[in-house]
């Protein structure tokens, strides 16, 4: 019985760090200094593959060159788009108008996108962590995940033998 809460004391103290590790990356996205996006195409490999989880933060615009990998809002599907700068022109309201094109497209974007201020860049890539986040997130692995870790919680609460009280030795008078 002791082995087997030593196990789920190790199990519990990694998943607690893994629930401080997500709580540092909840904050700091809610704070607006880091995005966290899970590809869904394959429109940027072999760079970057389908599955991947990009940590993109922010860079200003005028530090963009032509080349550059970022991270825009599309005005056609309205979810950011992350592919390569095929070209930059300056506009006329200070901002920049850019062209981009999928490393795996044989043509670029449909439309260019209008840039002013600071835009999102990759700085981070994990191979298939995207496609783990996902998986997890789903209610038939979430559920049983919870489950289990209820488990481990109960398991770490039991007392163990020395801990327990003993009761008192009975004294022989005389």
């Amino acid at each position: 019985m002791q082995a087997l809460r030593r196990v789920a004391m190790a199990a519990l103290w990694t998943l607690a760090a893994i629930g401080v590790a997500c709580g540092v990356v909840w904050a700091l996205t809610s704070l607006g200094f880091i995005k966290p996006l899970v590809v869904i195409s394959g429109s940027m490999e072999p760079g970057i593959m389908t599955g991947d989880l990009i940590i993109d933060t922010r860079v200003p615009a005028s530090d963009l060159v032509v080349g550059d990998v970022i991270s825009l809002p599309s005005e056609l599907t309205e979810d950011l788009v992350t592919h390569r700068i095929a070209a930059i022109e300056p506009a006329v309201d200070g901002g920049y108008t850019i062209t981009m094109k999928g490393d795996n497209n044989d043509y670029t974007d449909a439309l260019d996108y209008a840039v002013s201020g600071e835009v999102w860049q990759p700085s981070l890539q994990f191979s298939g962590w995207g496609t783990v986040l996902m998986r997890l997130t789903t209610p038939a692995v979430a559920v049983p995940l919870m489950v289990g870790l209820l488990g481990l919680l109960g398991l770490t609460m039991l007392t163990p033998p020395a801990a327990r009280p003993r009761p008192a030795p009975k004294v022989a008078r005389a």
